[in-house]
């Protein structure tokens, strides 16, 4: 990064790049005749201005927090891992399976156990693709595409043929034991004396979501292994000169990644749902990618990009009720998001390293001529 400062890599480009597709969607609503200041106001108020609001988007932030990581390790070794959709959705059954096993009579023992659960069962279900790409060399991008829809279709056998309660016509496994449901921040606030909203279905996982960014953090920039995993991403040929095992970081990178995608089933199963529900993850992995982009892998950036996101979804819910504006358009927004802190991030990134390499140049030539 000689032409551009760190600081400018990681705020100011993705800044510029989220400017330039909310100027686009607001382009998009004035074409179809509403008032993009008004539905930007209605968003706002909509997703932060009360505690409700604020419930559901640190609720959405919470899923992608997780998803964003689970894509963010993977990258750092160089990997794409398009597979956290099937992922989090086998860690919901291996939450589902841990959560229906016993008469739990606290959240504070079930919450250990299906963390435990849904991270094995992710963990799992990313080692397979892990496996042929280190040893078949199969492409880690195509084996977890396929792998979502393989795990959609076991979720789905589970549910309607094996967990199903009888009688039910729900494919969805029947209530979790209520000792296992865990408590909302409202919960977790009131005996402090802060006031939060009941309805809202933030709870006690966006704490552990927070605690994984730091703990994502620390692997990757403090510890041995993080650094096999960064030198691995940077050059393979270099790694192996310097005795780091290809196979070895693959795999690790992958279940780690894996399980990370996983625990989001403690947010939107154990927590919100309270039961095994298809489609769960609603698109929640697939999000992830943009939130790893957008944060470019940093768990900062990450938490960041997963409160937009999150923000988002809430604002959408809020301009679909209350205008004539369509949801399908926050996914227009979402799209044109991805598109330039992603697919278009070299048409901000290069103008903004010219204009450093300008002003350093600059600086120099002041600095000679005095």
């Amino acid at each position: 990064m000689d032409g551009m400062p760190r600081w400018a890599d990681v705020i100011l480009v993705p800044l510029i790049s989220l400017i330039i597709a909310f100027a686009i969607s607001a382009l998009v609503i004035l074409a179809i005749g509403e008032d993009p200041v008004a539905a930007v106001k209605l968003m706002v108020a909509g997703s932060l201005g009360s505690t409700y609001g604020w419930g559901y988007t640190l609720y959405y932030a919470t899923n992608f927090i997780f998803t964003g990581l689970a894509v963010a390790v993977a990258f750092h070794a160089r990997m794409f891992n398009i597979g956290g959709e099937g992922q989090a959705t086998l860690g919901g059954l291996g939450v589902a399976l841990v959560c229906l096993a016993l008469p739990w009579p606290h959240w504070a023992l079930a919450l250990p156990a299906a963390m435990l659960g849904g991270a094995l069962f992710g963990a799992a279900w990313a080692l397979i693709p892990a496996w042929l790409q280190a040893k078949r060399g199969s492409h880690i991008v195509i084996t977890t595409i396929m792998f979502n829809f393989i795990g959609a279709a076991v979720l789905n056998y589970f549910l309607v043929n094996v967990l199903r309660p009888p009688g039910q016509m729900d494919p969805a496994t029947a209530r979790f034991p209520e000792g296992s449901n865990l408590p909302t921040l409202h919960d977790l606030l009131a005996p402090i004396g802060i006031e939060f909203s009941r309805a809202a279905p933030v709870n006690v996982t966006f704490l552990i979501a927070l605690l994984a960014c730091f703990l994502v953090w620390l692997l990757i920039w403090r510890t041995r292994l993080g650094y096999e995993i960064r030198a691995f991403g940077h050059s393979e040929p270099a790694a192996k000169y310097a005795g780091i095992s290809p196979t070895k970081i693959i795999v690790v990178a992958m279940l780690i990644s894996g399980a990370l995608a996983g625990l989001m089933a403690i947010n939107n199963v154990m927590g919100e749902s309270e039961r095994l529900v298809l489609n769960s993850v609603e698109g929640a992995g697939f999000i992830g990618i943009a939130v790893a982009l957008m944060g470019r892998s940093h768990p900062f950036g990450v938490l960041l990009a997963a409160i937009l996101f999150g923000f988002l979804y809430q604002g959408g819910a809020e301009l679909a009720l209350w205008t004539s504006i369509p949801r399908e358009l926050i996914v227009v927004i979402q799209a044109l998001v991805i598109l330039f802190t992603g697919a278009l991030d070299n048409m901000v990134r290069m103008p903004v390293e010219r204009l450093f390499l300008a002003l350093r140049r600059s600086s120099k030539s002041r600095q000679a001529a005095e």
